[in-house]
């Protein structure tokens, strides 16, 4: 156990709670495996009155266990589940997910672990902890695809269970929330498209992103340009790409559905998809309502979308529209993003050379860009902004001549 989790204890748990409490699930997972723990997750006798006095708040849970959560500075979430006996602690192991997240370890040391998650762990493998672990709660099959992302294999029974009925009742009962959770989480790891990969194989969550099941139905564009051929096939590409560059998950999101308008396209028109890009703008906002995510989201695929086509021009582009697009990638949030997808967009392509000049120039004051402020002030108001930009492209074309003799 690591000195962290044992000083955390010694300072929060009296000695003679020791015996009542146990470490559980992925906090032993993840120590077993000697990776970062993030949270603390224990099962625990403790009474109501004894957690209040340690400090932890009851919280409702749509499982109906009784839980208990409390924020320590250095330490992070800790959640205690109450069980009404230690003696308990098998079966409550037997509810989890998977064998990997129903190991306990107590606080002598001793791990306890029936249904041999240990040798799981040690083969990469997630398998239920009972035929009846989807059905408890359907989001597990979502988890699983996250686990996947992460370099796990669902065992076959994992596969035949997840198989075996339809889950578009359960799923359309589940809040949206609980998908997009994991979604956004898989999203962050090292094989991210795996998730998506894995939704497709088994036809599960068309009642959380029923574009996602389309996308494979769709030409990316004329062969000519892309040979990989249907849409889902391009973005999965695209992901993996920006998978290699950045861990951010706003990122890999927007590279995933950087081409959401091709979705609107009329299938007369295939292959080619004229005006996508303006339609995934007018789409995006829908879209990452619908799957309630952040706002940052919605702005960052609304503009990643309308401008991925014209910055994969980039060297065709006017110097002032250069400037007026990097000036909307910094307003949106979408700076650091837009050439990494248009590069993963176009594999070989040049990079858009002079974008961070292009940046920096944009995000610069009048001031800045010693700019005479009385004689701004004294200009109409409508030939100020014209004014600006101008002097914004000749100190562009200045830099660009001495990165480019």
């Amino acid at each position: 156990m690591t000195e962290y989790i044992r000083t955390f204890i010694r300072n929060h748990f009296p000695i003679g709670c020791h015996e009542r409490i146990a470490l559980v699930g992925g906090s032993v997972r993840d120590m077993m495996m000697g990776t970062e723990i993030r949270d603390i997750d224990l099962v625990s006798e403790l009474s109501h009155d004894e957690l209040l006095a340690l400090g932890f708040r009851l919280v409702q849970t749509t499982s109906g266990a009784t839980v208990y959560f409390g924020h320590y500075p250095g330490i992070g979430k800790v959640e205690v589940t109450c069980i009404d006996s230690m003696d308990a602690l098998a079966e409550d192991l037997r509810r989890r997910d998977f064998t990997v997240n129903a190991m306990a370890k107590t606080l002598s040391g001793v791990l306890i672990d029936p249904l041999g998650g240990g040798n799981d762990l040690t083969a990469g493998l997630l398998r239920p902890c009972s035929s009846e672990s989807f059905n408890r709660d359907p989001l597990r099959i979502f988890r699983a695809f996250r686990f996947e992302a992460d370099g796990w294999s669902m065992t076959h029974e994992a596969e035949r269970l997840v198989r075996q009925r339809d889950w578009s009742g359960a799923f359309s009962a589940m809040p949206v929330e609980r998908f997009s959770s994991e979604m956004l989480k898989a999203l962050a790891l090292k094989s991210p498209e795996r998730f998506f990969l894995r939704m497709i194989e088994f036809g599960v969550g068309m009642e959380f992103i029923a574009e996602l099941f389309r996308m494979p139905l769709i030409p990316a564009g004329p062969l000519v340009h892309h040979p990989e051929g249907d849409l889902f096939t391009h973005s999965v590409q695209v992901l993996q790409r920006v998978a290699l560059l950045t861990e951010e998950p706003l990122a890999r999101f927007c590279a995933f559905f950087h081409d959401l308008g091709k979705l609107a396209t009329d299938p007369a028109l295939y292959p080619k998809h004229h005006g996508h890009d303006e339609a995934g703008f007018k789409m995006a906002a829908a879209f990452c309502d619908r799957l309630s995510l952040p706002a940052a989201y919605r702005t960052a695929l609304a503009w990643i979308s309308r401008l991925h086509g014209k910055a994969n021009r980039w060297e065709d582009l006017r110097d002032s529209t250069k400037l007026k697009m990097a000036a909307q990638a910094i307003k949106s949030g979408i700076a650091g993003i837009l050439a990494m997808v248009s590069a993963a967009d176009k594999p070989g392509s040049k990079p858009m050379t002079g974008w961070d000049e292009a940046l920096r120039i944009s995000g610069m004051s009048s001031r800045e860009l010693g700019i005479d402020q009385e004689k701004l002030a004294a200009m109409p108001v409508g030939k100020r902004t014209e004014f600006v930009m101008q002097k914004r492209v000749e100190l562009f074309r200045a830099k660009q001549r001495h990165s480019h003799p």
